[in-house]
């Protein structure tokens, strides 16, 4: 195997290396000279479109339609997207592979995956009428150059808002990029024109020209740290400057007429040039190196650590070579590093210059572990992984403490990249670029190339979920398969059955949304989850299975969800149908109705011959009505309802009395200008009592028949509140009452009026001695009190009340005892 330096150049002070990534990309008869090419970050697909401002010769199959052809690095064909909508402008990518399409007329096509579906939307701002001319995209947004020189920037690609930006300078635009947002200090994308001789900076609030007399310049971009900018001069210059365009840091001379076709960075430290097949590599000081020309047209892919350079024949890596990679294998290195890999070389030969290597750095073996793992993670060959792995490993066995966690850690990450790089992948992470993008993000590439079997087993052995994985491949399934419904619902319940966080509505959603309702029933029999196969079961029609699964569930605001769907999607009889036969449902319904349609739930009752029941919703509609010959009415209807029916004559009786009561409380009003519709009986007849109205309140018992007890009552506590003492003590000297006399000592003495309370003590005659005290007590006359207990000849009651009392009274009670003791009494 040919040594490690062998691909490295000596730029400056730095080296570069570039390693063959794939061979035998592209079909001849594409002709990538013909095709814009569009790379994702981190290695991701690479889309190509024909480029329409080139005639070529249309040949083979791929020239027959205009098409968006998306590829892996490795030149795997992985999709196609016929186009059918005006002249493409630019396409794009965003770091998590989201493929973005823009044409002439503003239109924007957004796919979220490499397979599904797109999502459309606009520029606006005179997008359609002066045209887009081109494209600038970052990892979450991008800027849209129009005809006019205006701007347009969508800076969020899941939420697309075009906002146009300040306006720009006046002349032709001969370069320009864009700086995204987290390399601004406003925190707002800026966008960097050349026009003229200089170069302007148009953010949302203003245009900045920064003075420049150099240009006109053919090229402008921005390192992907955001620090930097290279400017490619008229005169053939590349020159680099930091990005707030004060400090100038670099300058090449190219001595070439023509301009190059591109110009990108390579990670943060060098410029590469491209002329059709030939590349030029600036790197720091303007110092520069030419590469051997390329057999084809080569294009340019920009990552964050290095650069990818597409043809028909290779896809190639150039980078700068890391530096623990340089510490391990550059010529002449003393490093301990480089010492511990020679060691572990002299111990597979079993040669003794192992142990001496291992003496020399002994104090510094640690250092050269950890060097030799992180050069270990930076190679793509997988015979120079093992040969640094396997050096940390002995160096890390002579340790007595070492931590072996980074050692663990990169030996799991490069069995993931290696198959991730394989060929049929073609994915050809770096270690920086793999911890940029995450394993979970790497899975979910896998998963939109259908990769699904790679996808598990990393997931399994990086210790990652896998219900998504398989939710994937159960939509494709029923997406791509041909066989009968049966059949792919027992291949995808074997698959998915059991296993934890598995959505079946997932997967019954994109079955229906595929034209295929019975399978998507079929697969929501085995969604555990209600609230998830209620919806979709409603949109396949299959609305009593919906309705039972939401009352199996328990869940009251679920079946509330699914009886608002039925009752707005079937007729009301239908409807009502459905629901009568589930009680469950039916409580439901009848609770949200009688509080948002009560004329629905009145012919639900109807049409189920619940007169009782409907009734109630006119009687309390009654009871609300604010104007009394509505009120009127709505008894009627309800009393009309329930006439028919024996089993109900009470009520019917109870409703008619309730008009009577209305039209009498009319009449009471307009007689004696006071409110009374709304009280009830026995209200209406206090009323009438406590305002001195006899004959009428004699007419509504007389009419109503109000029971003796219930009119005594009310007349007392009447007369009590009108401070009647006189009748109240003529009603005293009856010799019964209805009610009894407790009530009468009891309101009385509520109200105050202890001595006429006083009045009805004796009359208490069924009320234990105990009980009489008391109320003498209340009355503040102990000594008749006292006076009851005597004639009972109850000592305890006299010794007890002793204790309730002082001065006389207790001396009175003393003797009353004395008295009783001898028997006097």
């Amino acid at each position: 195997m040919s040594k490690a330096t062998a691909d490295w150049k000596r730029v400056g002070d730095r080296f570069y290396r570039k390693t063959q990534l794939y061979t035998s990309i592209f079909d001849p008869d594409i002709e990538l000279e013909n095709y814009k090419v569009a790379g994702a970050p981190l290695s991701g697909a690479v889309a190509l479109y024909r480029d329409e401002s080139k005639f070529f010769a249309y040949r083979g199959s791929h020239t027959d339609t205009s098409s968006i052809d998306i590829y892996s690095c490795a030149g795997k064909l992985i999709r196609q997207i016929q186009w059918d909508r005006g002249r493409i402008v630019a396409v794009g990518w965003s770091e998590d592979e989201r493929l973005l399409v823009v044409t002439d007329d503003g239109a924007v096509r957004n796919y979220a995956d490499l397979h599904g579906e797109f999502t459309p939307s606009s520029l606006g701002h005179g997008a359609e009428e002066h045209g887009v001319v081109a494209c600038k995209f970052w990892a979450s947004g991008f800027v849209a150059l129009l005809g006019n020189n205006s701007l347009v920037a969508v800076t969020r690609y899941e939420e697309p808002r075009p906002q146009l930006l300040a306006a720009p300078p006046r002349g032709d635009v001969l370069s320009w990029t864009v700086v995204p947002p987290e390399y601004t200090s406003s925190r707002s994308v800026e966008v960097l024109l050349a026009v003229g001789k200089t170069v302007y900076v148009v953010d949302a609030a203003e245009s900045e020209d920064r003075g420049l007399q150099a240009g006109p310049f053919h090229h402008i971009n921005i390192s992907p740290n955001g620090k930097f900018i290279a400017l490619y001069t008229d005169d053939g210059k590349v020159w680099v400057i930091s990005s707030d365009f004060q400090d100038p840091l670099s300058e090449y001379d190219s001595k070439v007429k023509t301009p190059p076709k591109d110009v990108q960075w390579c990670g943060n430290n060098a410029v590469v040039l491209a002329w059709e097949d030939e590349i030029h590599l600036v790197g720091p000081d303007g110092k520069a190196t030419e590469y051997p020309p390329y057999t084809s047209f080569v294009h340019l892919l920009p990552d964050i650590d290095g650069i990818r350079l597409l043809t028909n024949d290779v896809c190639d890596f150039l980078e700068k070579v890391p530096d623990s990679t340089e510490e391990v294998f550059r010529l002449g290195s003393n490093a301990p590093a480089a010492m511990l890999l020679d060691a572990a070389d002299h111990l597979e030969r079993k040669s003794p210059k192992a142990d001496d290597n291992i003496q020399i750095i002994r104090s510094q073996l640690d250092e050269a572990v950890d060097v030799c793992v992180k050069a270990a993670g930076r190679e793509f060959s997988i015979h120079r992984q093992k040969q640094l792995l396997k050096a940390a490993s002995f160096g890390k066995s002579v340790l007595d403490l070492y931590n072996s966690d980074d050692f663990v850690d990169m030996t799991e990450a490069l069995r993931v990249l290696n198959a991730a790089r394989f060929f049929e992948i073609g994915i050809p992470l770096s270690y920086e670029q793999y911890i940029r993008l995450t394993p979970e993000r790497l899975v979910q590439r896998l998963v939109s190339r259908q990769e699904y079997l790679l996808a598990l087993k990393v997931s399994e052995f990086l210790h990652l979920p896998v219900h998504r994985i398989y939710v994937s491949w159960a939509r494709q399934k029923v997406r791509s398969s041909n066989t009968n419904e049966d059949s792919i619902c027992e291949e995808i319940v074997r698959k998915l059955n059991g296993r934890r966080g598995i959505s079946f509505e997932e997967v019954a959603r994109a079955a229906y949304d595929e034209g295929r309702g019975t399978l998507a029933t079929q697969l929501l029999e085995h969604e555990p989850r209600a609230g998830k196969q209620v919806p979709l079961l409603l949109s396949v029609g299959e609305d009593s299975i919906a309705l039972d699964k939401a009352i199996l569930s328990g869940d009251t605001d679920l079946i509330d969800f699914v009886l608002r769907n039925l009752r707005n999607k079937l007729p009301m009889s239908s409807f009502f149908h459905t629901i009568r036969s589930r009680p469950i449902a039916t409580a439901i319904f009848v609770s949200t109705a009688s509080d948002e349609n009560q004329e629905m739930l009145k012919k639900f009752y109807y049409q189920g011959d619940r007169p009782l029941d409907g009734s109630n919703i006119l009687l309390s509609e009654a009871l609300d009505a604010s104007e009394l010959n509505s009120a009127t009415d709505k008894l009627k209807s309800a009393s009309r309802l329930l006439r028919d029916s024996k089993e109900h004559a009470a009520q019917v009786a109870a409703l008619e009395d309730t008009q009577k009561l209305l039209r009498f409380q009319e009449t009471f009003e307009k007689e004696l200008n006071e409110q009374y519709v709304g009280l009830s009986i026995n209200e209406t007849l206090s009323k009438l009592m406590k305002t001195g109205n006899v004959k009428r309140s004699q007419k509504i018992q007389s009419e109503f028949k109000i029971g003796e007890k219930t009119v005594s009552w009310i007349r007392l506590r009447a007369l009590v509140s009108r401070r009647e003492w006189r009748e109240l003590e003529d009603l005293g000297k009856a010799k019964k009452s209805p009610i009894g006399w407790e009530p009468y000592f009891n309101e009385i003495l509520g109200a105050g009026n202890t001595k006429l309370a006083s009045v009805f003590i004796p009359k208490c005659t069924t009320l234990p001695l105990g009980e009489r005290i008391e109320m003498w007590l209340k009355c503040g006359m102990p000594r008749q009190a006292v006076e009851e207990a005597r004639k009972m000849k109850d000592r305890n009651a006299l010794e007890e009340l002793r204790s309730k009392v002082d001065g006389d009274v207790q001396l009175e009670i003393d003797r009353v005892l004395e008295l009783l003791r001898k028997g006097r009494y």
